[in-house]
């Protein structure tokens, strides 16, 4: 019975050590994937200015992006949607902490700021810090043999292999890397000195680019097809809706930083044709290591 006792506590003890882990290296993703944003002058200016409808929307989207990656990556293995909602909440909590400490060193928050201008930054900088928090466990991995197994399980069931589940990975991808981009000056310059054959040229490349990115280029995690599957199927079946999510991402991610306001319908389809390049590329990635 004691060497029960025993085992049991030992179990604990390691699951308890590799949620730490699973901890520390959450902290090391909200920083790497975060700094971009954390680093960029008009993410400072939005935390004063944006409106807040707009940013609350952002932050309520958040939640179920984060759910659904908690689900399949979160700190430890969950096997409930009750233990991914704790990871999401974790991650967004390291994302918020992480958020503070860069924004404090960086002096872009200080005593006698507005509170909402501080909330404000925080509240637009943990997005993709939250997602980065998640994301560590994946790529900062040095899994076990054991962790390696579980892994391989959970990747052959139904919830990595659902069609709605893969395009709603390729929208956190569009989301993650849209967020880091779009709000700069350049995503509006490049859509004013670009001409419709410049606009047609860099959907197909998007679209090319996405697609090869998952079948051709051998990456880890790519998808390979089976011998009696047509090419076409899976560039019709995802390359095609998964540029089209990217697209409808970049839409609204240029509208919740106000980029979208006061401007003409076609002037507003070259500025998401042009924030659906990175779209697109993070959609991609989004399936290889997701």
């Amino acid at each position: 019975m004691a060497t029960g006792v025993n085992t049991e506590l030992d179990h604990d003890q390691h699951r308890t050590q590799r949620f730490m882990i699973g901890l520390g290296r959450g902290g090391a993703g909200a920083l790497i994937f975060g700094l971009p944003m954390l680093m960029t002058m008009e993410l400072w200016h939005l935390g004063f200015y944006i409106e807040r409808y707009r940013l609350l929307l952002l932050l309520l989207l958040n939640i179920p992006l984060l759910l659904v990656l908690a689900h399949r990556i979160g700190f430890e293995e969950t096997f409930t949607w009750r233990e991914a909602a704790r990871d999401a909440v974790i991650a967004y909590a390291i994302a918020i902490v992480m958020s503070v400490l860069v924004l404090l060193l960086f002096g872009n928050i200080k005593p006698g700021m507005p509170d909402s201008e501080i909330l404000g930054k925080i509240a637009i900088q943990a997005v993709p810090a939250s997602i980065g928090a998640l994301l560590g466990r994946s790529q900062f991995g040095g899994q076990n043999d054991e962790e390696a197994e579980q892994q391989d399980e959970k990747e052959d069931s139904e919830i990595s292999t659902s069609y709605g589940r893969e395009l709603f990975m390729m929208a956190i991808g569009a989301l993650f890397l849209s967020l880091n981009v779009a709000p700069t000056e350049e995503i509006i310059l490049i859509s004013f000195k670009m001409t419709a054959w410049h606009a047609l040229v860099m959907i197909v490349a998007s679209i090319l680019i996405m697609h090869g990115f998952v079948y051709a280029v051998a990456f880890r995690g790519t998808h390979e097809l089976t011998e009696d599957t047509p090419g076409s199927h899976a560039f019709i079946r995802f390359t095609l809706p998964g540029y089209m999510v990217a697209l409808g991402i970049s839409f609204y991610v240029l509208w919740t930083f106000g980029r979208l306001d006061d401007t003409a319908g076609m002037q507003a389809l070259m500025s998401a044709i042009v924030l659906s390049f990175p779209g697109a590329i993070g959609a991609a990635a989004a399936r290889l290591i997701l």
